[in-house]
């Protein structure tokens, strides 16, 4: 577990693997981000591809570990899913007829749950004055595809049903999610406007995983492969657990970038880190939203890396991820 109050020179020199971003925007990495990668790498802990699925998960528990801000109400309970029942945890502020933000936890598909990322839903509920409903979908490789996307859209199906019951206001309800967990507030967003299912009001994509890849090339999963806590490799091991048939490689629920029509979406904030792998894909799904008319909030965070919004002990720019965040889901919301 990292101290809150690890000390590492900010000036140390990065390895090999890491450099300052030669791409469009020339961007230095962030001496904070600088310094916890050098711890990691200090730590000397293996990558997330050389570990068996239930060792990921606990050392992203570990990672990611905070205590939190204080929120009115946490409660976790059980709802109904599509094959088993999905748990989730709720954080309520004060009062009644909250907004909701249904959230979709990263980790690949694979690791993290909401006791993970329990530090980050606690902020957004208090940035954005909102209630969040966390939702413990069914992992991979134990549930590949489509397990976690039918579980996200159920959960969304309940929110919207049974809103009012949580003290919610059913006409303004939001998704979001990071890394994966971007993936499946998209692909669910896609979903309710396919099967012309609840109304969504914003979508939150925090470094979305949203490209296939059978189809998709970026730049950025070339320059920020190595060195920056997500790694190309992890991605396809991920991948390979989330994805095993390659048939699924080609859906657009699985990839939104695959997606033939962009139109009638709710509105999106994008938020992407200049030194994530995933930066471009990122990068592309919000082209491809406002092309299509949907109003887009871009973030661009250029000296950080992925995962960085849950590193709020440690990295100034996560309280400022978080804020920004809110503040649009704020103002969608109010809508």
């Amino acid at each position: 577990m990292l101290s809150s109050n690890f000390t590492v020179p900010i000036t140390g020199r990065l390895n090999d693997k890491r450099r300052a971003f030669e791409g469009p925007d020339m961007s230095e990495i962030d001496p904070q981000a600088e310094a916890l990668l050098e711890t990691v790498e200090t730590m000397g802990r293996p990558p997330t591809y050389a570990l068996s699925p239930e060792s990921a998960r606990e050392q992203l528990a570990e990672l990611f570990a905070s205590e939190g801000e204080p929120v009115d109400r946490v409660e976790d309970f059980s709802i109904s899913g599509p094959a088993e029942s999905i748990p989730v945890r709720l954080y309520a502020p004060t009062g009644e007829d909250h907004p909701l933000l249904v959230f979709y936890h990263g980790g690949g598909w694979v690791i993290g749950d909401v006791g993970t990322y329990d530090p980050v839903c606690r902020a957004l509920s208090n940035a954005a004055d909102c209630a969040v409903l966390s939702v413990d979908y069914r992992l991979a490789p134990e549930h590949p595809f489509p397990a976690a996307v039918e579980d996200a859209y159920a959960a969304l199906e309940w929110a919207a049903e049974y809103a009012e019951r949580i003290n919610c206001d059913p006409r303004r309800v939001a998704v979001g999610g990071d890394s994966a967990g971007g993936n499946l507030a998209a692909a669910v967003s896609l979903m309710s406007r396919d099967r012309d299912g609840p109304e969504i009001t914003h979508q939150s994509l925090i470094y979305p995983a949203v490209a296939s890849p059978a189809v998709h090339e970026f730049p950025s999963h070339e320059e920020n492969g190595e060195g920056y806590l997500l790694e190309a490799a992890s991605i396809e091991w991920f991948l390979e657990r989330y994805l095993p048939n390659p048939v699924d490689h080609r859906n657009a629920y699985a990839a939104p970038l695959l997606a033939r029509d962009y139109s009638n979406l709710p509105s999106a904030t994008v938020l992407t880190a200049g030194f994530d792998p995933l930066r471009d894909e990122g990068r592309e799904y919000a082209d491809r939203l406002e092309s299509a008319g949907v109003s887009v909030t871009r973030h661009e965070y250029e000296g950080m890396i992925h995962g960085f919004v849950n590193l709020l002990d440690h990295l100034d720019a996560a309280g400022e991820a978080i804020d920004a965040l809110g503040a649009d889901l704020k103002t969608a919301l109010e809508r």
